[in-house]
C-alpha cells in the first residue's frame, strides 16, 4: 500500500509542478552569494521540515548569512552562484529515496 501511496504522491507532486503550484525552499546564502531551490513539495510544511537538513548542510559548508523562504514557484534554475556569474541546473532527484 505504501507504494501505491508514494507513486501517486510523486504523481501529485510533478502535476503541481507543472502546474506552478508546488512548493519550494528557496535558500539565500550572503557569504557565498547562492540561491539554491530545492524540491517541489506538495505542501509548505513538508517544505520546512525538509529545510531543516538543507541548512545544517549549507552550515557545515561554511556557508553564512543563510535566508530562507518556502514559497509556491516553478524556478527555472536550481543552483545560481552569483559570485562567480554561473547558473548549475543541478539533477533533479526523486524526493522519495530509491524511486527513479
Amino acid at each position: 500500500m505504501k507504494t501505491i501511496w508514494h507513486n501517486l504522491k510523486e504523481v501529485l507532486i510533478n502535476t503541481f509542478d507543472y502546474l506552478g503550484l508546488a512548493w519550494w525552499v528557496e535558500i539565500v546564502t550572503h557569504n557565498p552569494r547562492c540561491t539554491y531551490y530545492f524540491g517541489p513539495f506538495l505542501s509548505s510544511s513538508e517544505a520546512r521540515l525538509a529545510s531543516i537538513g538543507y541548512i545544517e548542510d549549507l552550515e557545515i559548508e561554511g556557508a553564512q548569512g543563510i535566508v530562507v523562504d518556502v514559497k509556491r514557484c516553478k524556478p527555472n534554475t536550481l543552483t545560481i552562484a552569483e559570485d562567480l556569474g554561473e547558473r548549475f541546473d543541478r539533477k533533479v532527484q526523486p524526493i522519495f529515496s530509491g524511486q527513479i
